[in-house]
């Protein structure tokens, strides 16, 4: 009896479970299921904004490399060659120094070598034609650098204009679409929608790492031309009182 029981309960939890089982796996079976979209797709769905956008990308990245090599303090300042330029000035060689310049040309030298230009060849040097020469290659240089850098600050400011363009461009195809053909295909307005979405995702993208490396690349840049300034006044103290500056040999290293 009790084995004939057993069999009955087992009987009827198969009976039980089974449809459930079978209608859930019918039910996963009709669900459609979500589909991933590519990088490609989306950049696609962005629509005509995203060629200006791919273009300030491209941009961005190109600036940043550039700014990030020609803008390292050792390249700029060459610290390396500071206990040289020292010594010429100290034992007033300046054709000599000039044509170190001349070798080495970077943001240090030129100005450097501006300066001493205006010295004279039989000895007489007017320190204040010197600095004024030094002042004038100063700024030319400095706007020269901050061209690049200034790039990224329009890439930053440029790019989520762009992307709010593509975003104004994507809700007016999408309110188009609504007057045509009415509320009941949201399928019809997803391109618009999406349109909208990924071109203000896209330019905002792009303008966060622009302003940052911006500033970062403008801050640095700042930095090594006061010290520009403080190791050509050393030079020319140097050149003027023939003495060593104090602690030369530790700013040569």
């Amino acid at each position: 009896m009790t084995k004939k029981m057993i069999k009955l309960a087992f009987c009827l939890s198969l009976m039980m479970v089974g449809p459930a089982a079978f209608a859930q796996e019918a039910t996963e079976e009709a669900a459609p299921k979500v589909q991933q979209t590519t990088l490609w797709q989306m950049i696609q769905q962005g629509g005509w904004a995203m060629i200006p956008l791919g273009l300030m990308s491209t941009g961005m990245v190109y600036f940043i490399v550039q700014n990030g090599l020609a803008t390292r303090e050792k390249v700029l300042l060459r610290p390396d060659m500071m206990p040289e330029f020292i010594m010429l000035m100290k034992d007033k060689k300046v054709l000599e120094a000039h044509a170190l310049c001349k070798e080495n040309e970077t943001l240090f030298t030129y100005v450097f070598a501006a300066g001493l230009e205006r010295c004279s060849t039989k000895g007489d040097i007017n320190f204040s034609k010197v600095k004024e020469a030094i002042d004038e290659a100063s700024t030319e240089e400095v706007t020269s650098y901050m061209k690049p850098i200034d790039y990224l600050s329009i890439i930053g400011a440029t790019s989520p204009m762009l992307g709010l363009l593509g975003t104004v461009s994507g809700m007016i195809k999408a309110f188009q679409t609504i007057g045509a053909q009415g509320m009941g295909k949201p399928e019809a307005l997803a391109g618009n929608i999406g349109e909208a979405l990924v071109t203000t995702a896209t330019g905002l993208i792009i303008a966060i790492p622009a302003m940052l490396f911006y500033y970062y690349f403008r801050n640095n840049f700042i930095k090594s031309c006061a010290t520009l300034g403080r190791n050509i006044g050393a030079l020319l103290d140097t050149l003027e009182s023939g003495e060593l500056p104090l602690g030369f040999e530790d700013k040569g290293e």
